[in-house]
């Protein structure tokens, strides 16, 4: 199996460290990139990292995933509670899927309580902030090794 895992980031996530910092912190996604990059180098993973506001972008990198990833790791942002689309994309990968949240999504409001992504992921990691995606490329890994 492929050690090429997609990181995959929706809308607003390109404001991350000026946008609302006292939820969301105030990292970059340029320190998300560099931490999951070095975090991958020690985990002999390559990383394809994407961010978008655009939610066919997201599915067309998913499309991409299929053929060449070992793994998505994916934060959908505000498409987790809307996009049926993204969870069909979702469907069509045979790998691992971890979903991410900077925030914890169950403490906030009401809306953000469901997540279509989730009914497809093996996992969600939820309000560790940016560290989660260090949680989900680990983990991701573990079961991509797992599957040799």
């Amino acid at each position: 199996m492929s050690r090429l895992v997609f990181i995959l980031n929706g809308p607003n996530l390109n404001l991350l460290g000026k946008r609302q910092p006292h939820i969301y912190g105030h990292e970059t996604l340029a320190d998300v990139e560099r931490d999951c990059r070095a975090l991958g180098a020690e985990l002999s993973v390559d990383i394809r990292f994407h961010q978008s506001n655009r939610e066919y972008e997201i599915i067309d990198w998913i499309h991409e995933a299929r053929d060449i990833a070992g793994g998505i790791v994916i934060n959908p942002a505000a498409f987790t509670h809307t996009s049926v689309a993204i969870l069909d994309a979702l469907n069509t990968f045979d790998a691992p899927v971890i979903e991410v949240h900077i925030s914890n999504v169950h403490k906030r409001e009401e809306f953000r309580h469901h997540s279509f992504v989730s009914t497809r992921a093996e996992g969600v990691i939820a309000g560790f902030g940016t560290q989660g995606y260090q949680l989900a490329l680990r983990r991701i890994a573990r079961l991509i090794d797992e599957k040799k």
